[in-house]
């Protein structure tokens, strides 16, 4: 069961994001612990966004300078959302995720000047949202990959070198969240390994199906998952209230 819902979860995330709407919501059906399903997670993302990301690389659809260019901000960001983590309370993390989310899918219907122009090179005032980013995925993780590919998509950048950045910022976040869950004890592998090898497969059957979608086919997914995630933030904290 672990290796199908990482591979429908991977599947998804990596042409839109949002595949931590999947698996998390899975995994606790499942009754595993909320701290072995988050670091199962990032494991699992940490493994799956390399194999794309190197599949990516090898077609060239992006170079590796630019990459480096987002990827240690990513790290670090990774590291301080796992540290943060345990200081705010799961209410306040929907809030905050919520309130992304929903800015996010504002700007993808009122910016229109990103479809005629694709660009390979990530601008310099996006860096500061990567290292914001990078923090939420430390810090919980579901739908940080769909603000990342808003991110990359309002910048002009082609949808594929989207993918790829994305994938390498997440495959560094995660690594960052991973040797602090692991630090504290939350890591049960047990879980993650399995949800590995699904996340895995999901990303490689991805990247291969990427190049097939239209841009108006990519932002309507990414606006559809967006919205998803805005409705399951909304259900959880009305659930929290009561």
């Amino acid at each position: 069961m672990l290796f199908g819902i990482g591979l429908i979860a991977t599947f998804v995330g990596t042409l839109s994001g949002s595949g931590g709407l999947i698996n998390v919501p899975s995994m606790m059906l499942l009754g595993l612990p909320i701290h072995s399903i988050i670091s199962a997670n990032k494991f699992s993302n940490m493994l799956s966004s390399f194999s794309s990301f190197y599949v990516l690389l090898k077609r060239k659809e992006l170079s590796m300078k630019e990459a480096l260019k987002t990827g240690p901000i990513a790290l670090c960001g990774g590291v301080l959302g796992g540290l943060f983590a345990s200081l705010l309370s799961e209410q306040a993390l929907q809030i905050f995720a919520g309130t992304m989310l929903v800015l996010a899918l504002a700007l993808s219907f009122i910016k229109k000047g990103q479809s005629t122009h694709s660009s390979h090179k990530v601008p310099v005032q996006s860096l500061p949202f990567i290292g914001l980013i990078g923090w939420y995925d430390g810090t919980f993780g579901p739908g940080q990959a769909t603000l990342q590919m808003h991110l990359f998509r309002q910048s002009g950048i082609a949808y594929l070198t989207s993918i790829g950045l994305t994938r390498f910022n997440t495959f560094l976040s995660c690594t960052g969240a991973v040797i602090v869950y692991l630090l504290n004890g939350h890591l049960n592998i047990a879980i993650a390994l399995p949800l590995a090898a699904g996340s895995i497969t999901g990303a490689q059957l991805s990247v291969r199906m990427a190049n097939k979608l239209s841009f108006r086919q990519v932002n309507w997914l990414l606006r559809s998952m967006t919205i998803l995630l805005i409705f399951q933030v909304c259900y959880s904290l009305i659930k929290t209230q009561f």
